[in-house]
């Protein structure tokens, strides 16, 4: 599902990435901002976004993704980037090992297509806490 975000937006570090999550959250009903979200966020080569899509919408402490789900608009639209991104409705935003293994999954994947991502950031609900995987490594 397609999200609105303000056109013309530049990412160029995590925290605008955060940002945008958040403000998407908070527009939702409270029932739905405690479920875990999985986004993906499409960008041009000046890493503007094209677009912001929700994924996946899953349940309390997990949601399912596949990078075929991943990629899918990224390809329809032509992006030269993607960003992965989720929250955590516990409020802690410390990656786990699904998490990391998932983000190098979707990596590799984004190698063979040409679509290369760029962080997955991972967003806590109710805090100002967010964890950028390219910052701690996962995303090369």
């Amino acid at each position: 599902m397609l999200q609105r975000v303000k056109e013309r937006t530049q990412v160029t570090r995590p925290e605008d990435v955060a940002e945008i999550i958040r403000a998407l959250l908070k527009a939702e009903s409270k029932t739905d901002r405690e479920k875990e979200h999985w986004w993906v966020i499409g960008l041009n080569t000046r890493n503007t976004i094209k677009y912001v899509d929700l994924v996946a919408l899953g349940i309390l402490d997990s949601c399912i993704c596949h990078p075929r789900e991943t990629f899918r608009l990224a390809i329809l639209k032509g992006v030269s980037s993607i960003i992965l991104a989720h929250n955590h409705p516990s409020g802690d935003p410390e990656p786990s090992p699904d998490d990391r293994e998932l983000t190098n999954r979707i990596t590799n994947a984004g190698e063979i297509i040409g679509i290369k991502v760029l962080d997955h950031v991972i967003v806590g609900n109710g805090s100002q806490m967010s964890v950028s995987l390219k910052d701690r490594g996962t995303v090369r």
